[in-house]
């Protein structure tokens, strides 16, 4: 878009288009909406038990049906669920900021973090400004860093769809850490190459930046727009990830308001930073994170009800149900079993 409106008479509409053309996406997302079912929770909380039920067969696969056993088990555990959300009432915003059994202080700020990784990564550092960045930092025409720029964010568009086929099977914390890591890498790779400045080692930088944008959509990108609805409670679920997302985009303003003086003036330094802050959230993530892969919100409840002090023992991804030979469903999570060998009570108890 901006290459193309560069080649237009000088006028608004050079910066008019590349805006107004985003709602585009916007049209077709409003046309999708109509096909997208409610959320199961949302329809047990108004009484459709059906529907949702409904819903839950869909997620499970194409051969699973609604008298599926742990489709019936799976409803059943929301139904209990939302029915103590009613008898508690309505969450304020008091309960919000505070810790108690629930620990919701501690949820709100863990599914923030994630929203505040994907800022201070330097993702927008470098997207935002990559024009700017190719021309200011390595001297590249105007016209070849809009078309560099351009090829990057096509890359970046497709391999942002990846994560999709194999996040579950990952696991967040597993996808957090390794991309975090090579964010790190990256951005140690940038800066080397700046502070060097040869003809090699400026096309060197330009190829780490498709590698960061790689390495930054298969993990950091994904859990970060997911992790914070999965960890809330119902009660405080909207209320908590309104502040998880209020923190990116407060974050997001913040390192768009100073990169352009940052590049002017720390020039290669100011990859050092973002280096180091992506390293941090690799032993951040290892140490504070669980793991919600294949756990519902029911099952996250149980964990963080008994990993007090917020030092995590719930590092893999779960399964969180089994049908045994007789029938009975049951459920097969390592993790959650820890509680059982202290002597806690765990989900089935």
């Amino acid at each position: 878009m901006g290459l193309a409106s560069r080649q237009a008479e000088p006028s608004s509409f050079g910066w008019r288009w590349p805006i107004a053309f985003q709602g585009v996406f916007l049209l077709a997302i409003l046309l999708c909406l109509p096909f997208l079912p409610e959320s199961p929770r949302w329809l047990l909380q108004h009484g459709r038990v059906e529907e949702a039920t409904e819903v839950f067969a869909r997620l499970g696969g194409k051969d699973t049906t609604i008298n599926d056993p742990k489709i019936l088990a799976e409803r059943d555990d929301v139904i209990t669920s939302v029915e103590e959300e009613k008898r508690l009432g309505q969450a304020t915003w008091g309960e919000v900021f505070t810790e108690g059994k629930n620990r919701n202080i501690s949820r709100v700020l863990l599914g923030a973090g994630p929203y505040m990784f994907n800022q201070w990564s330097g993702i927008n550092s470098l997207a935002y400004f990559l024009p700017y960045t190719f021309t200011k930092n390595i001297g590249l025409s105007i016209e070849l860093s809009l078309i560099i720029a351009g090829v990057l964010g096509i890359q970046y568009f497709f391999v942002s769809w990846l994560p999709y086929f194999f996040i579950e099977k990952v696991g967040r914390r597993q996808m957090l850490i390794w991309s975090s890591a090579s964010c790190s890498f990256c951005m140690v790779m940038i800066a080397i190459m700046l502070k060097v400045d040869t003809l090699v080692t400026q096309w060197i930088f330009v190829a780490f930046c498709f590698i960061f944008f790689d390495v930054f959509s298969l993990g950091i990108l994904p859990v970060s727009w997911m992790y914070a609805s999965e960890i809330m409670p119902l009660r405080t679920r909207n209320k908590g990830v309104a502040l998880g997302v209020s923190s990116h985009w407060l974050s997001n303003f913040v390192v768009v308001y100073v990169t352009p003086r940052a590049i002017a003036n720390l020039q290669y330094k100011l990859y050092i930073i973002w280096a180091v802050l992506n390293a941090s959230f690799v032993p951040i993530t290892w140490l504070w994170y669980p793991e919600t892969a294949r756990r519902s919100l029911e099952d996250m409840d149980e964990v963080f009800r008994h990993e007090r002090f917020g030092l995590t023992k719930t590092r893999k991804p779960g399964n969180r149900t089994k049908e045994g030979g007789d029938g009975v469903l049951r459920r097969n999570d390592p993790e959650l079993e820890i509680y059982q060998h202290e002597g806690k009570r765990t989900p089935d108890s």
